[in-house]
């Protein structure tokens, strides 16, 4: 017999495979509650129990989308020996995503897209785009880059640009597109003294 922890652990993350395929396919705003939970097979309940609120659910799912793109970055770059090699190696694992049939642009975008500024939901988003821009950033400076934050903050932008034509254009590509722009950025930009 399972216990009531196994119990509440299968519930949370049954609702969180749901939310997951319906808040990415769909958006966060137009799947209500009860179609999560329907496609869970769980009580209205055990989403309260677990998450407080649909807001809660939406955060939970953002962090770990987070989580997981965290992951495939980081397993990604350990194909690349210096700093700079792993800088353009961001958009080799970024184009891992644009290749899955199923990709339906930034998740945080789409989150974001309809919720106040202070909510919970942007927030999550928030976090995510801190860790990204301080990959870059970490790894600017590792290269020896004179101004790692701004370059950083070019590449960053390359980043978001690719997620937009992939999604919006169809366009698999773009990671290649990017990651070429990014090349060009880290042959001009000025290394420190």
């Amino acid at each position: 017999m399972a216990t009531a922890a196994a119990k509440k652990s299968s519930a949370r993350e049954r609702l969180l495979d749901a939310a997951n395929e319906l808040f990415y396919s769909e958006g966060v705003q137009t799947v209500g509650i009860d179609r999560v939970i329907e496609q869970a097979g769980v009580a209205k309940a055990s989403l309260y129990n677990t998450f407080g609120s649909k807001e809660g659910l939406i955060t939970a799912y953002l962090d770990r989308r987070d989580a997981r793109i965290r992951e495939r970055i980081t397993r990604v770059l350990t194909r690349f020996r210096t700093p700079r090699e792993q800088l353009l190696g961001v958009f080799d694992a970024q184009g891992e995503m644009f290749t899955d049939p199923r990709y339906n642009g930034c998740p945080f975008v789409r989150a974001t897209a309809e919720v106040p500024a202070d909510s919970r939901i942007s927030r999550a988003a928030d976090q995510y785009r801190t860790w990204v821009r301080g990959l870059f950033t970490e790894l600017a400076a590792q290269s020896g880059y004179a101004d790692p934050g701004e370059l950083a903050r070019r590449l960053h932008l390359l980043y978001d640009g690719a997620q937009q034509a992939a999604r919006m254009d169809h366009d698999p590509s773009a990671a290649t597109t990017a990651r070429a722009a990014a090349a060009v950025l880290l042959d001009a930009a000025p290394l420190a003294a």
